[in-house]
């Protein structure tokens, strides 16, 4: 299998997606992008205020981050961006048979998870919103080639089991 050129890190919120995305963005030298900059006032408010959000307010978030997704493969530049790309409908849309596309999913319990949250500071999700994450959760089927990885090991650890599966030399830029 050929390396991808963008990383897609994919999971429910507090999975650690945005910490291992980073990580595995400096490792590899690639820009780094978080999902959540690509939410709309409106639905980050949405968030911070207990309501879920509706595919309705996802599909024009998913089009904005496939498009991140776009120019790094049309420029040459390859990237990490971390969404929670919790349905199949929603990987197919940032993947669309774009050749040089991985996603990771990070996979952890809910109890696991809600704790994780309950310890982090200074982000908008509420912790009242993961058993909606978890019921929107569609798990990746095999013909998805999804890379699922365990959320119990450390942020770091997780990286080096992404570089080795994708077969990724650290600080090496692929054009």
């Amino acid at each position: 299998m050929t390396p991808p050129k963008v990383i897609i890190v994919a999971g429910v919120a507090g999975s650690g997606k945005t910490t291992v995305g980073r990580i595995l963005g400096e490792r590899l030298g690639w820009d780094y992008a978080e999902a959540d900059v690509f939410h709309t006032e409106a639905a980050i408010e949405k968030m911070r205020s207990g309501h879920p959000l509706t595919d309705a307010d996802r599909f024009p978030w998913l089009r904005a981050i496939a498009a991140w997704i776009d120019d790094r493969l049309a420029t040459g530049r390859p990237g990490v961006v971390s969404c929670s790309a919790l349905k199949r409908r929603y990987r197919e849309l940032l993947v669309d048979g774009r050749t040089g596309v991985r996603m990771v999913m990070l996979d952890g319990d809910r109890d696991t998870i809600a704790a994780r949250m309950r310890a982090r500071e200074g982000h908008f999700f509420d912790v009242a919103l993961l058993d909606t994450q978890f019921a929107a959760l569609e798990r990746p089927s095999p013909d998805e080639h999804v890379l699922i990885l365990p959320v119990t090991a450390t942020p770091e650890e997780t990286v080096t089991r992404i570089l080795t599966a994708l077969d990724l030399v650290p600080g090496h830029r692929r054009a």
